[in-house]
């Protein structure tokens, strides 16, 4: 059995709050030929598992989405030995039954992102890995039923609702959609807006790890009109009262599969075997440099 060191990425308020909760935890610094990743990753107990956490947008939230070092974050852990990534993000609600406060385990993307380094073979390669279903449908099924069972359940440890599926359609940034964007997402048939699952789980599936990610509804996104006449410092505070819902129910979620008895990293799922068709140049002509300095993602 692969060593199960599970990688989790927390995104806006994951990121701050799952920190303070590792037990035993081991900071890890760590160079990549893409740079540092967004901070050092803690190696430490979280529930029943052994976790390498990563706060996507560094200490104190400094990084804006742009400028999340995506393909050092992904090497970094595939590094250390991480094979399995549960990520999260805060996201706008595209949809009305995606009320703030929830959350959604995506399954699908649109990706509207330009800035960024979306492929670890730049330079090395024509590397061309399949992504019709982007995330890791092993992993999120265990997610799925670990919300099932709890919410089913005569204890009821879970009380939030959690969405089984959603496409998450992942936007530049910084700056939020216009009305007009809102509307034609939605018309798109996407449930949800966000600014940094891309190309975070591209880098995954290069990477040869399985990946999934839980969305958090922090709001409606700009399509649907606020209620009333609220000011801007009301219309903020309900925001993060939103996402500080969120993010305790994300908690939950994560504390609750890691204390499954499910097997998070398994080398027979093909998510371990995208490259395996996936390079097309003759590896002849593959430098070999090359060929040493990315050898993690080939493990």
């Amino acid at each position: 059995m692969t060593r199960e060191l599970i990688g989790i990425i927390g995104g806006t308020g994951l990121g701050d709050a799952l920190g303070k909760h590792i037990k035993d935890a081991e900071r890890h610094e760590i160079d990549t030929p893409f740079g540092r990743p967004s901070d050092a990753i803690l190696v430490g107990r979280f529930g029943k598992k052994t976790i390498a956490f990563l706060n996507r947008h560094g200490e104190g939230h400094k990084l804006s989405p742009s400028d999340v070092p995506f393909a050092a974050n992904i090497f970094a852990l595939k590094k250390l030995g991480v094979h399995t990534i549960l990520s999260s993000g805060a996201v706008g609600s595209l949809r009305e039954e995606i009320t703030p406060g929830h959350l959604v385990l995506v399954d699908q993307f649109i990706d509207k992102t330009f800035k960024r380094t979306g492929s670890f073979f730049g330079g090395f390669g024509a590397v061309h890995c399949e992504m019709a279903e982007p995330t890791c449908g092993r992993l999120r099924q265990m997610l799925i039923e670990t919300a099932s069972e709890n919410l089913t359940s005569k204890t009821r440890n879970l009380k939030f609702r959690v969405h089984p599926k959603g496409t998450y359609v992942c936007m530049e940034g910084p700056q939020f959609s216009t009305r007009a964007e809102s509307l034609m997402h939605r018309a798109w048939g996407a449930d949800l807006i966000g600014m940094t699952a891309m190309p975070e789980a591209k880098l995954a599936r290069e990477a040869q790890m399985c990946y999934a990610l839980v969305a958090l509804a922090s709001d409606y996104d700009c399509w649907k009109p606020h209620e009333g006449k609220k000011d801007e410092q009301t219309l903020l505070a309900e925001i993060l009262g939103n996402l500080k819902v969120a993010t305790d129910n994300c908690l939950q979620l994560i504390e609750a599969v890691l204390g499954s008895e499910h097997e998070f990293a398994s080398e027979s799922c093909p998510c371990r075997r995208s490259l395996d068709l996936a390079v097309w140049t003759d590896q002849g002509r593959i430098a070999e440099v090359d060929k040493k300095e990315l050898g993690v993602l080939f493990e």
